[in-house]
């Protein structure tokens, strides 16, 4: 047998694009390779930067190689403990669970690894707590992509090619009263679910006296009220929750994407009632809230939690907001402009993915939300400078 050379592997690293053909066709991925990310911008392996103001899909709250997230997973590291099974106690998840807690309405919190396993939890515990069955979502929603999620997502390419899906899971049109009214029922209705603050279907604000009325009308037919910010939450709408500017709390709140700072987790934030409801056995994770994880979580919440971080949200929100309807109003191509915080939303009358693929020619990462929307996401620590040259790259391709 011949030795290999030194340094050399028994197995070849394959060419980049015959590791892009190893896996499996469920992204159509586009654009460059990218290996390294700084601040608010991605870095290609050819060196180019492109102004991200996709974040990860709102993920990357805090952008790249911030000091807070290498921090926390140094001492994560350091310690030696990146996993423990939840059949015992850890640190991390422990003061977590209080922070969130501490900061919430809620009385206890459940920790997973997706905004899907989240919302698929939250439909559990809402059957449970009620002794009923059914769930109700509206129009424009989307909630995951696993069976019962899905079954409450109204995106209905999404749905057809894998029903039967869930059932006793229903859609109904968005803000409409009557049809809600119709729709909640006493005696099946376990929950109700919407997000404050609509991302996938169009980054719809929901209307703040249409959220009181939902819930209202739950707490009249003994039904729980779900909120979904795993995309809106975490002080994306310029507060930490998003429900707190509606003044509307839910019984349940599910949260994700950027609360482990683009590490994998998901977390549910329950009501005493809801949580006297459950006992062991009843839901489980083998991951969710492991110490590594849930500690670079903590550092991730303390930081966007901090009333200096969020009034810079709102600071860059405000500007972003008055900057957008000026882009709108030179470009007869947008219908419509809309959003909160730093989570926006540009109806063409058109389709987007155009507009996105041309964007990231000029270095600039968009996305969007529909055919016809193209969706801002940017890190919440971008800076308005940085909120101008991207802007500008937009109100140059839509002019």
């Amino acid at each position: 047998m011949t030795a290999l050379p030194s340094g050399a592997s028994a197995t070849p690293t394959p060419p980049a694009t015959q590791a892009v053909q190893a896996l499996l066709d469920v992204y159509a991925r586009v654009g460059p390779l990218f290996v390294g990310g700084e601040g608010a911008e991605l870095i290609a392996e050819d060196g180019t930067r492109y102004l991200d103001f996709v974040a990860g899909i709102g993920v990357n709250a805090l952008g790249y190689n911030h000091p807070v997230i290498r921090a926390a997973v140094e001492r994560a590291l350091g310690s030696g403990l990146i996993h423990v099974s939840n059949l015992y106690r850890s640190e991390a998840g422990e003061r977590l669970a209080e922070e969130l807690v501490t900061r919430s309405f809620a009385d206890r919190a459940f920790f997973c690894n997706s905004g899907a396993e989240a919302n698929e939890a939250a439909f559990k515990f809402a059957r449970k707590w009620s002794g009923k069955s059914e769930i109700v979502a509206f129009s424009g929603s989307f909630h995951g992509r696993l069976f019962a999620t899905l079954a409450a997502t109204d995106r209905p390419d999404y749905r057809k090619p894998f029903e039967p899906l869930v059932p006793g899971i229903r859609i109904v049109a968005r803000e409409d009263w009557a049809d809600v009214d119709h729709a909640v029922s006493a005696s099946r209705t376990a929950a109700v679910i919407l997000e404050p603050v609509q991302g996938e279907g169009g980054v719809r604000p929901l209307d703040a006296e249409w959220l009181g009325f939902v819930r209202e009308l739950c707490d009249s037919r003994g039904v729980a009220v779900i909120f979904d910010e795993v995309q809106c939450g975490l002080g994306r709408t310029g507060t930490l929750f998003a429900y707190e500017q509606a003044g509307v709390v839910p019984d349940i709140l599910t949260l994700a994407k950027p609360l482990a700072g683009g590490l994998p987790m998901g977390a549910v934030l329950v009501t005493s009632a809801v949580a006297a409801a459950l006992k062991p056995g009843d839901h489980a994770t083998t991951f969710g809230g492991g110490p590594l994880v849930a500690g670079v979580a903590l550092e991730v919440v303390r930081t966007i939690a901090d009333p200096a971080f969020l009034a810079d949200v709102r600071r860059k929100a405000e500007w972003l907001s008055a900057r957008l309807a000026r882009l709108a109003a030179g470009a007869p191509r947008v219908r419509e402009v809309r959003g909160r915080g730093l989570m926006w939303g540009l109806e063409l009358a058109e389709p987007a993915a155009p507009i996105v693929a041309a964007a990231r020619e000029r270095g600039l990462l968009v996305v969007t939300a529909g055919p016809q929307v193209i969706r801002l996401l940017p890190p919440l620590v971008i800076a308005v400078q940085e909120l101008e040259r991207g802007v500008a790259i937009l109100e140059e391709l839509l002019a």
